[in-house]
């Protein structure tokens, strides 16, 4: 798995024992997995028998999805964020309730169909007392990050996954759910616990901020570069400034417990009147507020003012409610002109991370044509179709269409974020798939609740609707879009009720729909009603920028100061077919960087084993022609020349030599031979 490194705030997090329970460097906790198993032994299962496959049935599925909306609709963007981070290391990111019940998967196609075969998906029961050690069931017991590999399972049907989970709590410390990663247990890293446990408390932190409408928030910390980020303190007051909730990183900055924190007011725990926020927010003063802990513990924080309309046109009565607050404070507050609520986008990234048309060009001629096209067909109500390989882009590119819409333009410039709703048709299990895109009504399915739910395509009203795998929609649901798309309405299940929508529509696949459509696997006339604009992204192999893309990723990464890589190192990037495109690419750059932290360039000791491997069995030297090899794959000489000055350097020690070089032993095997030695 590919560890995203060099992320602000990423090692204040881990080194932040207090905040999180887990072994500092991802291994198992060899006694949690001990008492574990000793509580599996106490429940009568038996490490041979067959593993209880049972899984929920439909209705009883819409209902503990139902009970955990909140928590699934916060974890979906960042389970798909985390996603792509270890997408093709034969894994899945799951997130399960309070029960241990899966209730949302992502993952590589290879490994869902295995997973499948232990009930390692939606409805799947993963609670201890029925499936014994496993990390979901007993990071819920332990509630504490839990890995659990290979044997470290109960069950011997279970041994051929690694998984690592951390539990979700809400704001008042109770457990909602896990969020869990696992994969072939050939695929185990210790870095993937550091993902989960900073994803975990992603999702904590959107929690909160979701759980009270009307409050006033600040978030703070006492380095200023750390607000904005993972690690800072979240915590909430009333409009009248008592205390509401604060994340584990507040708490643990505060030096309090949530127990304690409720007897706090804002006054009480920063040590100056909350009149000073709404005079802030009044004069929209740029930079951080500079407060101090009870504790004499300088911070830096921002403000938001997230308060109902009433509160404003009463805010003498709003502030009057804390009652450390003296009579110049609630008239400072009373003062204060009514402001607008707070309008936050649901995206895990910021607006400023999102990639626009314009960053899209980095030289290469294929591209830059793709981009000219794409600028004279938006806002036209013209739909986008983008077809290309896996990995080569085509989410980054919808993100891309949308922000120059004017649509999105209009909210930026409001401080709003115009709807971008992403949907991976071959992600959603095909028995939800059609509550997600349209929604259901009351009582649409047993324990649904009163109110229904909004499909994704009523989510994406003056926005944009992204429709990822189009190809892998079924059939019977094919129809339905159609529909929609002509009389630009939906019509939740359970329901008469049509609702108007106006989207710009982007569609992506890997499949040939063309080809699909004639052999009546796609409909042919959703396939031309999704085809206004086709453009196909060109592979990583095929374009002409790679240069300009790797120091582009560097740049984001590692910064002005980050290592580059060296003439041999370049020259093995460039001869590379590249089969996972951008994605590949990016995940190699940042694991370099991880591996070269603290050299002065990235050189072919710092490239994963597997990609030099590859390397190695597409390159001349790996096949049985006679004729010499081409100049620009001339670099393999120089690769065996670094090959040699290793095996001079540890006195002919193959072993050594292959760990200098970050290879395997095999590797070097096979170059011998391929240089008849």
């Amino acid at each position: 798995m590919q560890y995203q490194a060099n992320r602000p705030g990423a090692g204040a997090l881990l080194g932040a024992a207090p905040l999180v329970q887990a072994t500092a460097d991802g291994e198992p906790d060899l006694q949690a997995i001990a008492r574990s198993h000793q509580r599996s032994s106490s429940y009568g299962i038996t490490r041979g028998q067959r593993p209880d496959l049972e899984q929920l049935s439909r209705a009883d599925l819409a209902q503990t999805l139902e009970a955990s909306q909140s928590l699934s609709g916060h974890a979906r963007p960042v389970m798909e964020t985390l996603y792509d981070q270890i997408r093709n290391t034969h894994s899945m990111v799951i997130l399960s309730d309070a029960e241990g019940t899966i209730i949302h998967t992502l993952g590589d196609r290879d490994f869902l169909a295995k997973a499948d075969r232990v009930a390692l998906g939606p409805g799947g029961r993963w609670s201890e007392q029925l499936r014994g050690t496993n990390a979901i069931g007993t990071a819920l017991f332990e509630q504490k990050p839990t890995t659990v590999h290979a044997q470290q399972h109960y069950l011997d049907a279970n041994r051929f996954l690694t998984c690592s989970a951390a539990p979700i709590f809400d704001h008042r410390g109770k457990v909602l759910g896990v969020l869990d990663v696992s994969g072939e247990c050939g695929s185990f890293h210790k870095h993937t616990m550091a993902l989960v446990r900073m994803s975990a408390q992603m999702i904590e932190n959107h929690l909160l901020a979701g759980s009270f409408p009307d409050c006033i928030t600040l978030h703070f910390h006492s380095r200023a570069e750390f607000v904005g980020t993972l690690v800072e303190g979240i915590v909430s007051f009333t409009p009248g400034g008592r205390f509401l909730a604060a994340n584990r990183s507040a708490q643990f900055q505060l030096g309090l417990t949530l127990a304690a924190l409720q007897s706090h007011t804002f006054t009480s725990l920063f040590g100056v009147p909350l009149s000073l926020l709404f005079e802030q927010h009044r004069k929209a003063a740029p930079g951080l507020l500079e407060l101090c802990l009870h504790n004499g513990i300088r911070i830096h924080g921002r403000a938001e003012l997230r308060l109902r309309d009433q509160h404003f046109q009463n805010a003498r009565e709003a502030v009057i409610e804390a009652p450390e607050l003296g009579t110049a404070a609630a008239a400072a507050a009373a003062s204060a002109p009514a402001l607008a609520p707070v309008c936050h986008p649901p995206a895990v990234r910021g607006p400023a991370d999102l990639p626009d048309l314009q960053a899209l060009e980095t030289g290469d001629a294929r591209m830059s044509d793709i981009i000219g096209k794409l600028r004279r067909v938006i806002d036209r109500a013209i739909p986008v179709l983008i077809t290309g390989e896996t990995g080569t882009g085509k989410e980054w590119l919808a993100q891309a269409i949308h922000r120059a819409s004017a649509c999105s333009r209009r909210a930026q410039s409001q401080g709003m974020a115009a709807p971008f709703v992403a949907v991976n048709c071959s992600a959603i299990p095909e028995n939800l798939i059609e509550a997600e895109l349209f929604g259901y009504e009351d009582g649409a399915f047993t324990g649904a609740r009163r109110k229904g739910a909004i499909g994704k395509i009523a989510q994406a009203q003056g926005g944009t609707l992204f429709l990822d795998e189009i190809g892998d929609m079924p059939l019977s649901l094919q129809g339905r879009l159609l529909r929609v798309l002509q009389e630009r309405a939906v019509t939740p299940l359970g329901s008469q009720r049509v609702i108007p929508v106006e989207f710009a529509l982007v569609c992506a696949t890997n499949q040939p729909l063309r080809e699909m459509a004639a052999r009546h696997a796609f409909r042919e006339d959703l396939y031309y009603r999704i085809n206004g604009l086709q453009v196909r992204l060109p592979a990583l192999r095929e374009r002409s920028d790679l240069d300009c893309l790797i120091e582009r990723i560097l740049q984001e990464e590692g910064g002005p100061q980050a290592p580059r890589f060296d003439a041999q190192a370049l020259a093995l990037l460039h001869a590379s077919r590249w089969p996972g495109n951008l994605r590949q690419l990016s995940n190699l750059v940042r694991t370099a960087l991880a591996m070269a932290e603290g050299e002065a360039a990235i050189s072919l000791q710092h490239l994963p084993d597997d990609f030099l491997e590859d390397a190695a069995a597409s390159s001349p030297l790996a096949s049985v022609d006679d004729e010499p090899p081409s100049p620009p794959l001339s670099m393999q000489d120089t690769e065996w020349a670094a090959i040699e000055r290793a095996l001079r350097t540890h006195d002919g020690n193959v072993s050594a030599a292959a760990k200098a070089l970050g290879v395997s032993r095999n590797t070097l095997y096979r170059r011998f031979k391929s240089r008849g030695h």
